[in-house]
């Protein structure tokens, strides 16, 4: 498990970017956290860092972006409005899961369709900002978090 306090936006946007340097074809980030905690900033700063692209709309409605980067595909869910976890087959969750990177707001939608190797991403709220926990149960994935 990692831990990285956030105090402010611009934080949680150059932690964006550097999570997506770090990233790898078939990671799946889970972030977790209430309403205005910083998950859809850190998406739109790591999509924006790989692709280069201006405008990164919020999935809110679609549910699900994606976005071409060099190394990999990427996946941008907003389940948020997601009713059941049975509707994440309707969007394609399977291709995104294995085919490129994902990440994942509101993953708690999913249910126990969630992968078991994923990196739990939790935002929660402190005095100074953000803390931010980083913690997976893949042993080559807890490897990889030392280096991040």
């Amino acid at each position: 498990m990692r831990k990285f306090l956030l105090s402010t936006e611009a934080d949680t946007k150059a932690f964006g970017q550097r999570l997506a340097q770090w990233a790898r074809k078939g990671d799946v980030f889970a972030l977790s956290g209430t309403l205005g905690m910083g998950k859809s900033v850190l998406a739109r700063a790591f999509i924006k860092e790989l692709t280069g692209a201006k405008e990164v709309p919020s999935p809110t409605f679609t549910l699900v972006q994606s976005y071409n980067a060099p190394q990999f595909k990427i996946y941008h869910f907003d389940l948020y409005r997601l009713k059941s976890a049975e509707e994440i087959f309707e969007i394609g969750v399977e291709e995104a899961l294995y085919d490129g990177v994902s990440l994942i707001e509101w993953p708690e939608k999913m249910g126990s369709y969630l992968p078991r190797n994923v990196f739990h991403v939790r935002f929660s709220a402190q005095k100074d900002g953000r803390l931010l926990t980083i913690e997976t149960s893949s042993s080559e994935g807890k490897q990889r978090l030392e280096d991040l």
